[in-house]
């Protein structure tokens, strides 16, 4: 390699990033309005649940337990004295289920023999909302008992008395793990996508024919492509991480240096897919659709991002682990909530080296100083 060919390329093609729309759109614009978007419009909390309450007992222990859900920032109650004039509003989705309170609970409540029921009914059509109403109701039912019991010193609780405690994630906001995950999200689309397309553009111009008739190295092509879009992708994640961070408030208790590491590690990965896509697909829409459907589609379903890798099918779960994202997800989430857990960081960076070995392996195969 010779610096003074390899440093005039990097030129070229940081030039070409400044010029070109596109870039600027997909590299700075495109990370801005996903960070937004998973800040703001996707959420795993369910606040204000809209649910109903039958109260059949109108007595005062009763009307206690239905001022604890009318305070309770989990739920929109709207009580009733019969569940039939529930059933519509269940049926068109107006409520996600409704408890019932039957006439004999406070009768039940402070006998010894008896258990004081409470009926909890929720929408199955949604499996994930009904499992919230079932666990908000019952926990909302736990705090309104002990309560109870330092109230009016009676005796009603179970002798074993749980205290719960949440680590890393105390307030359990599904913001502090999602905007997290989504930098890998991001970054492949900055790493494969831009990659791949550009370079993919160049073919379709002929201004790869121009650069392979020079003297270039085959190497020298490569690093001088690349080093610019690292540099870009890194400035992307530097920016996602300030928003991140101070303004949208999630915790970051590891070290800079330590995501700085495995950041370059991913976008390396990243980086060789997007330019293996463009060696041998040598056509924009090939390569973008190649690289939604083998970049963005995994990372986003198969990288433990949204979805709980241990709850898929076993055959899918071996299939993760050729997902790059899986790993990074892993590794950003740590950084984040947990620490600098060197084990699992350098443990995960391993495998990120070795796809992107074998990707960077077959773009320098294909990648040949002639047009047949």
């Amino acid at each position: 390699m010779k610096s003074k060919r390899l440093s005039a390329l990097m030129k070229k093609e940081a030039l070409q990033i400044m010029r070109d729309p596109s870039s600027i759109l997909i590299s700075v614009v495109l990370p801005l309005f996903l960070i937004f978007l998973y800040a703001y419009g996707v959420s795993l909390d369910l606040n204000h649940l809209r649910v109903g309450l039958v109260l059949q007992d109108t007595s005062p222990t009763a009307q206690n337990f239905a001022e604890s859900l009318y305070a309770s920032p989990y739920f929109e109650v709207h009580a009733v004295r019969d569940s039939r004039e529930l059933l519509k509003d269940l049926e068109r989705g107006a409520i996600r289920g409704f408890a019932e309170v039957p006439a004999y609970f406070s009768q039940f409540l402070h006998r010894k023999d008896k258990i004081a029921p409470i009926h909890v009914i929720a929408d199955g059509s949604e499996p994930n909302t009904a499992n919230f109403v079932q666990n908000y109701m019952q926990g909302a039912f736990q705090v309104w008992q002990q309560q109870e019991t330092f109230s009016t010193g009676r005796d009603f609780l179970p002798l074993v008395r749980p205290q719960t405690r949440y680590w890393y994630n105390e307030e359990l906001e599904s913001r502090n793990f999602l905007l997290p995950g989504s930098l890998a999200i991001i970054m492949t689309l900055i790493g494969t996508l831009l990659t791949a397309l550009v370079v993919a553009r160049e073919w379709e111009r002929g201004t790869m024919e121009a650069l392979i008739s020079t003297s270039i190295t085959r190497t020298e092509l490569i690093i001088g492509k690349l080093v610019p879009y690292y540099c870009l992708g890194m400035i992307s994640m530097a920016i996602c991480v300030v928003i991140t961070v101070f303004v949208f408030h999630v915790p970051f208790r590891g070290s800079y240096w330590l995501l700085t590491l495995i950041s370059s590690t991913f976008l390396f990965c990243a980086l060789g897919l997007g330019f293996m896509i463009s060696t041998l697909a040598r056509n924009q829409l090939v390569a973008y659709q190649v690289s939604i459907v083998t970049g963005f589609l995994p990372a986003y379903i198969l990288s433990g991002f949204l979805f709980e890798i241990t709850s898929m099918p076993i055959v899918i779960q071996w299939i993760t682990y050729l997902i790059p994202a899986r790993y990074f997800v892993q590794c950003l989430q740590t950084l984040f909530l947990v620490g600098n857990v060197w084990d699992l960081i350098f443990f995960n960076m391993i495998p990120l080296i070795l796809v992107g070995l074998v990707f960077f392996t077959i773009a320098v195969r294909k990648t040949v100083k002639r047009l047949d």
